[in-house]
């Protein structure tokens, strides 16, 4: 088998094993990560109504020129005070957090430690 195609399957498995039993309703939403080599990015998702409620990423405008570079933990503790202030503007301070088929290490952990400091409760 290829081995690119493996890895994909093994990636696709482990997202849908960790986002299973997670839900976002309207009084808890899911916070949910994508990280990519440059890039990360966080949404607070009601999946009840299907809606966005708050998103922030390294792409923006406004936070590339914060940080240097995307693609580190210091990018993705900016990201996640952004992300956080964002859903408190919107009503929201408690989520559950989805970090896909990442492994809660690194950068993931970076953005949910500056979420919590920033006010976020999950």
């Amino acid at each position: 088998m290829d081995h690119a195609r493996s890895n994909l399957r093994q990636r696709i498995r482990r997202q849908r094993r960790v986002r299973k039993p997670l839900r976002g309703t309207p009084e808890r939403p899911r916070l949910s990560i994508r990280r990519s080599h440059k890039h990360i990015y966080a949404q607070v998702i009601d999946d009840a109504s299907g809606r966005t409620l708050a998103a922030a990423s390294t792409v923006e405008s406004q936070l590339k020129t914060a940080v240097s570079f995307g693609g580190n933990r210091d990018a993705a503790a900016a990201i996640g005070q952004t992300v956080a202030e964002r859903a408190k503007a919107a009503g929201v301070s408690r989520v559950c957090f989805d970090r896909g088929p990442c492994r809660y290490h690194g950068r993931v952990a970076a953005l949910a430690d500056a979420a919590r400091e920033a006010g976020l409760e999950f």
